[in-house]
Order: C-alpha cells, then sequence, then structure tokens
C-alpha cells in the first residue's frame, strides 16, 4: 500500500473528537440559548396571565357587590323613610296613604331584585376564587419547574466546559502530528460535509457516506500515494 501523508493515521481520532466536540458546542448553545428554559418561562407567563386575569375577574365581581349592596342600603333607607311618613301620622289623605305604599313595594321589589344580584354576584366570586386557586397552584408548580431546569441546566452547562476543555487539550496535542496540507483539506471537508471530513473505510464501504467503493476505485486507492478520498463522498479515507 502506498504512502499516505504524515498523520493520516490520526485523522479518525481527531474526527472523533471534533464530532464529540461538535456535540458539546451545539449542547452548549441549547442551554445558553434557554431553549428549554424559555419554553418553561412561556408556561410560567401563561400560568401567570391566567391568574392575572383571574383576580381582575373577581375584583370587577367584588366591585359589583359592593356597588349592589350599596343599591339595596340606599333602597332599604327609602323605604323606612317612606314607612316612617304612614305611619308618624304626618299623613292624613288616604290617596297619599295609598300613594306611599304603592312606593314602598315598589321599592321592596327592586330592593329584592338588587339582592338576588348581590347573591349572584357572590357566587360568581366563590367560583372565581376557586379558579384561581387552582390557577395559583399552577404559576407555583411553573416556577419550581423554572427553578428546578435552571439549576439542572447549570450544573450541565459545567460539566460540558469541563468535556470541552479536556477535548480542545485532545486536540492541541493531536494536530501537530498532522500534515498541514492534509489538516487544511480535512478542516476545508469538515465545513463542506456537516462535521465530517474523514472517515474510515471498513470492507470496502466508506463510513462517511455508508456507500461501497467499487473495486476499481479500491485498487486505485490502493496503489495512489497521498491523500485518499472517496470516490461518492470526497471525504478523505482511513485504511
Amino acid at each position: 500500500m502506498s504512502d499516505q501523508p504524515r498523520g493520516a493515521a490520526q485523522l479518525l481520532k481527531l474526527q472523533e473528537v471534533d464530532s464529540s466536540l461538535d456535540r458539546l458546542r451545539a449542547r452548549r448553545a441549547t442551554l445558553e440559548g434557554g431553549a428549554e428554559a424559555e419554553a418553561a418561562r412561556q408556561r410560567m407567563r401563561a400560568a401567570e396571565t391566567v391568574a392575572g386575569e383571574l383576580r381582575l375577574a373577581i375584583d370587577e365581581v367584588s366591585q359589583a357587590v359592593r356597588r349592589l349592596e350599596g343599591d339595596a342600603e340606599g333602597f332599604e333607607q327609602k323605604i323606612s323613610g317612606e314607612e316612617r311618613r304612614m305611619f308618624d301620622g304626618s299623613v292624613a289623605n288616604p290617596k297619599e296613604l295609598e300613594s306611599i305604599q304603592a312606593e314602598v313595594t315598589n321599592l321592596r321589589n327592586r330592593k329584592s331584585r338588587v339582592e338576588d344580584e348581590v347573591l349572584e354576584n357572590m357566587e360568581r366570586r366563590e367560583e372565581l376564587e376557586a379558579q384561581l386557586a387552582v390557577a395559583e397552584k399552577g404559576v407555583e408548580e411553573s416556577r419550581t419547574g423554572l427553578s428546578d431546569l435552571m439549576g439542572e441546566s447549570e450544573e450541565e452547562l459545567q460539566q460540558i466546559e469541563r468535556d470541552i476543555a479536556r477535548l480542545e487539550a485532545e486536540r492541541d496535542a493531536l494536530t501537530p502530528a498532522i500534515d498541514q496540507e492534509l489538516l487544511d483539506l480535512y478542516e476545508d471537508l469538515r465545513r463542506q460535509k456537516k462535521g465530517v471530513g474523514a472517515a474510515a473505510l471498513v470492507d470496502g464501504v466508506c463510513q462517511g457516506c455508508h456507500q461501497q467503493l467499487s473495486p476499481v476505485a479500491l485498487d486505485r486507492l490502493r496503489r495512489t500515494d497521498g491523500v485518499r478520498r472517496c470516490e461518492h463522498c470526497r471525504r478523505i479515507l482511513v485504511f
């Protein structure tokens, strides 16, 4: 078999190191970009929005209850005033007394309707408060989940940084043994071929593109000096 450039046999180890670095850096970018944390934040914000809307609804119903209770109190005062006029002897005219009685009846009916509205609103408020309790539990759970996730992410980031430092040191130890032109070609192919610039040739199959090389191509590669490359994907092949 013809000679290959200096360090060609080290390319597979370098490729293994670089592939590991690529995976770690991608995971680090995901964590630092906060994709998972952002999804958790969105869930928390959605829960907070629901809780906030329920609080506003409860405030509106409470204001309605206070207003209606004030109306009912006003009607009660008017009823008391009219009844005093009926019974204190200040009005003797039968028709006027009849008119006062009619007004009292009307006021009592209006007060009764307002009191019904008060009860309806109070029941509505109880329903909203029950919904708010559930929503607030959801907010608390989402906040806890986000906090836990951030803690786990921080631990994972620290481990990733340690692994990257170790692999970068390993890479720095490998590259001086590889011919510079071969290293430049490898780096260029990595940029073109989704991070894989060198691959093993196993039983005539390129492990980069997983295609079988023709017998003619295999024979030519065995007799060729210099860099050996896959006839299909053009990656550097290491026998």
